[in-house]
């Protein structure tokens, strides 16, 4: 720091506020105005420096680095900085001392060594920056406005050492474009078992290449926090022509410059559109090789000299865009060449060369079977070793033949929420899967059917336009990252689909209006054990055939992940209902005989006063068993075929009981029980007991009293049978307050009887009613939708026919003026002709040589004439005539 005599400043003296006002010395010395300019000088000078080939090394320290693009920046680097922050702290008068400014610039340098590696662009550029900012500073000293030791550059510590490394593999590359279209999801970047590798060279404004880590015998990066997973991916099979375009690829990644550097790394990326408008204005066709390497995934080239035409573009783009001595322009011009004849190596080399591993054999228009075609982004069941009732639900991602001539594919599954391990709040949608990191090989034998997932974005819209009812839809709304049991909820649905189908789309059949689709409670509460804390440790799944999903998942009691939204509200309490009429005598045969037999509103009024009643009345119950126990709330439909309980149900006739049993009477003081807390979410199915439940009830319902007592519909078994259950058996199953295992033998439904003895029940008239109602209108909507249709395809093709008439007069009119323009334009240039031949007698001249060209045109037709003629009586000396008066043979012999 300058002394106070050199800068012209004595040291300062601040008041106290003491009341002794005493005068104490200033901590720091204040800044000259002439160094608060030279600051604001050298900051100016580092942001408008270019190198000769156009390059700002300043670019891409403007600004922090993102958190979300780079998080693990910010565990590696403790002091972030970035040319915003010394604006920033210059406008504002932060700076204390001129030392301070000095070591923000060595703090930037300092950071992009410790992150980067030597031959990144990061570093590179760091140290360029280094060397501008230290010119400058001694240019500062030379003027009297800072010290030599103010300008000397701070030792902020010892660089981490360098990690030899393998050279760059083109392989790594491929993995690095799946992670970027798979992990559109930021959170999936982060939440999905590994970070992202990072490509060496130059980063952009908000990338920046990390320093590799060491990696074991298998390839696998090593951590602190220890090995990270690879998340799964479907195999490569590639055809003979992809493998062609990737070797090109690959092959021009290799040429270096001089400071050792590739120089492919110019084309990876098109400029920023906000810093660079001018470019897009004047380049038609821009191309990169980060969108050459996007289509050549997508499948967009037919062939090499398809994809070569892209490459070509690229380069000529970036030397029609900068001079012809800069050095962009040379690595263009050189590398277009170096691929073209990298192209012409692999297009002579035969198919049998690109064999894939393993011998496999693309099959990229699909897999006929089953007089079916089975292609890319199908969605399909296949069959599960675990559970043959829960086929497994997949996408096709590949397909191929073996040597053998079998034929596979490959699909990624996805898991349905019982086959996850999930926090216990979690809700789904009905019917919902989930994606997961498992892609599989399967025979094409193994393939059930076809179903279809959709983003539950559009799930309430509508469905697919052509699916058959009887298929099934899913919706799908989360990954499932399998490692670490959780559940990222998906931003693009892109980004889960095969790249060949990324951007088809497919037609909805909309509803009338928007559908509200309730989440229902998780499948698994029933294995919540009561006792259950957050702190226990998270469930693993039960897995189970080698290549099938696993048996069940998990459920556990911990916290919450910050991205899962907290349980539905409750539904509310219905009001209270008046209170019903007297209830009518109702002939119990004449009503179940009765085809138009209907339970209306007050008879289920009447019904459910009568079961309050029950549990409040002192007197005990007439065939001495439990009282009712029944949920009063709207029941909620919830998976199929999946019970309230594990507890096994038992159908009894009443009154007929086992005598191990020992039903409980209401003198008893017998309270029903309490349903554990985390089945509170859960009323009973109705689809697996409605049958069995339904025929116990009939047989029980009095023949002239509708609110008569129901029949049991929870029980206890006796203390000693309950006791002969194994403790770890007990806990699985629902359990009163003295820790009985309840049975249920109905659940807490009324339901008519069916109509005629073993038929299943079915819906009500007027659910069917209103469901015909809804078909028949949805066929009209569709028939007027067709009919519509129709009529504007007419119309269209009357407006084309009427175009295209209406062209063809026009082309007519403009030949006949064309033509008439011709004439006249040949025949003011033949008087021109005449003119300059002729001067002044070119009439005469003209006039001569029109009759000269009319006799000679006269001479010539007659000649013509002539020469017809000539030849017409040639053909008639040849010709024998049949229709003359002469003899003929059949005339003179017989044998004619």
């Amino acid at each position: 720091m300058a002394t106070p005599e050199e800068t012209g400043a004595g040291t300062p003296v601040i008041e106290s506020t003491e009341s002794d006002a005493i005068q104490v010395k200033a901590e720091y010395p204040l800044m000259t105005d002439d160094q608060w300019r030279a600051m604001r000088t050298v900051i100016e000078f580092v942001v408008n420096f270019k190198d000769p080939d156009g390059h700002d090394p300043s670019k891409i320290f403007h600004k922090k680095v993102n958190k979300r693009a780079l998080p693990d920046y910010y565990e590696v680097i403790k002091e972030p900085i970035a040319l915003s922050t010394l604006k920033a702290k210059l406008l504002n008068r932060e700076y204390k001392n001129f030392e301070e400014y000095v070591r923000d610039w060595a703090l930037i340098v300092h950071n992009a060594q410790t992150y980067n590696r030597p031959d990144a662009g990061a570093y590179v550029d760091a140290l360029a920056i280094k060397g501008l900012v230290e010119s400058e500073l001694r240019k500062l000293v030379d003027q009297n406005i800072i010290t030599p030791e103010t300008a000397s550059w701070p030792d902020l510590g010892e660089l981490p050492p360098v990690e030899a490394i393998p050279v760059e593999e083109e392989e790594d590359d491929e993995d690095d474009d799946d992670d970027d279209d798979e992990d559109d999801d930021a959170e999936e970047s982060e939440d999905d078992g590994g970070r992202k590798k990072r490509k060496r060279g130059r980063r952009s404004s908000a990338i920046i290449t990390k320093r590799e880590g060491i990696k074991d015998e298998g390839g696998q990066k090593v951590s602190d926090l220890g090995t990270k997973k690879k998340r799964g991916r479907p195999p490569k099979v590639d055809t003979p022509m992809e493998a062609r375009i990737k070797n090109v690829l690959k092959a021009i990644r290799k040429p270096k410059n001089e400071n050792g550097q590739i120089m492919i790394h110019h084309f990876e990326k098109l400029p920023d559109k906000a810093t660079m408008p001018e470019y897009f204005v004047e380049i038609r066709e821009p191309i990169a090789i980060e969108l050459i390497k996007r289509k050549q995934k997508r499948k967009k080239y037919q062939s090499v000299d398809h994809f070569m035409k892209d490459i070509d573009t690229m380069f000529n783009n970036a030397m029609s865009y900068n001079e012809d001595e800069s050095q962009i322009y040379k690595h263009a011009l050189y590398l277009q060449g170096e691929a073209h004849k990298y192209a012409e190596e692999q297009k002579k080399r035969p198919d049998s060369d690109f064999v894939m591993e393993e011998g496999r054999i693309p099959l990229p228009n699909g897999i006929s079977h089953n007089n079916e075609l089975w292609q890319v982004g199908d969605w399909i069941h296949l069959q599960n070793a675990n559970d043959v009732t829960k086929p497994i639900v997949a996408q096709i991602y590949r397909t191929w033949q073996d040597t053998e001539g079998q034929k596979w594919i490959n699909a990624c599954w996805y898991y349905r929420p019982e086959q996850t391990v999930h926090q216990y709040e979690k809700h789904f949608f009905p019917d919902e899967v989930v994606k997961t990191g498992q892609y599989r090989d399967h025979h094409i034998d193994e393939i059930i059917d076809r179903c279809f997932v959709m983003f539950f974005t559009r799930y309430s819209r509508g469905r697919p336009k052509g699916i058959p009812a009887d298929r099934d839809v899913y919706v799908c709304e989360a990954r499932y990252n399998e490692e670490k049991h959780k559940l990222n909820k998906i931003k693009t649905w892109a980004s889960c689909l095969p790249d060949e189908v990324r951007e088809k789309d497919y037609e909805m059949d909309l509803f009338d209006s928007l559908r509200k689709v309730k989440k229902v409670p998780s499948p698994l509460l029933h294995m919540l054990k009561d006792d259950a804390k957050e702190t226990d440790e998270i469930p693993k799944p039960r897995w189970g055939a080698e290549n099938a999903p696993p048996i069940v998942g998990g459920i556990y009691k911990g916290p919450r992940d910050e991205n899962q939204s907290p349980p539905p509200e409750p539904t509310p309490t219905p009001p209270p209902q008046p209170p019903p009429p007297p209830p009518r005598q109702i002939s119990n045969m004449s009503n179940h005989n009765d085809s138009n037999y209907r339970r209306n509103s007050d008879l289920n009024i009447a019904m459910e006063e009568a079961g309050r009643a029950f549990g409040s009345t002192s007197t005990p119950l007439a065939n001495n068993h439990a009282p009712i126990s029944y949920n009063q709330t709207p029941n909620t439909q919830q998976y199929q075929q999946q019970s309230v309980s594990p507890a096994p149900i038992q159908y009894h006739q009443h009154g007929q009981q086992s005598a191990s049993y020992t039903p409980q009477n209401h003198s008893s003081g017998f309270v029903s029980p309490q349903t554990p807390s985390h089945m509170g979410h859960y009323t009973a199915p109705q689809d697996r007991y409605g049958q069995q439940n339904a025929a116990n009830r009939s047989q029980n319902l009095p023949g002239t009293n509708p609110v008569a007592q129901r029949p049991v519909e929870v029980y206890n078994l006796s203390d000693s049978a309950n006791a002969a259950i194994p403790d770890d058996i007990r806990e699985q199953f629902q359990r009163d307050e003295q820790g009985h295992v309840l049975f249920f033998t109905t659940p807490p439904l009324d339901v008519l009887p069916p109509s005629k003895k073993g038929e299943a029940l079915g819906h009500t008239v007027k659910y069917i009613a209103a469901k015909l109602r809804r078909n028949h209108e949805m066929k009209m909507k569709r028939k007027a939708q067709e009919a519509e249709r129709e009529a504007d395809e007419v119309q269209r093709k009357k407006r084309k026919l009427e175009e295209g008439i209406r062209i063809a007069e026009d082309l007519e009119s403009l030949e006949t003026k064309a033509l008439k323009a011709f004439i006249r334009q040949m025949d003011e240039g033949t008087d021109q002709i005449y003119k300059r031949e002729y001067g002044d007698r070119w009439q005469e001249a003209k006039m001569l040589e029109s009759q000269r060209l009319r006799r000679t045109q006269e001479e010539a037709r007659e000649l013509k004439m002539l020469l017809e003629e000539n030849e017409k009586k040639r053909a008639q000396a040849a010709t024998i005539s049949f229709t003359s008066n002469g003899p003929f043979l059949d005339d003179i012999d017989p044998r004619y």
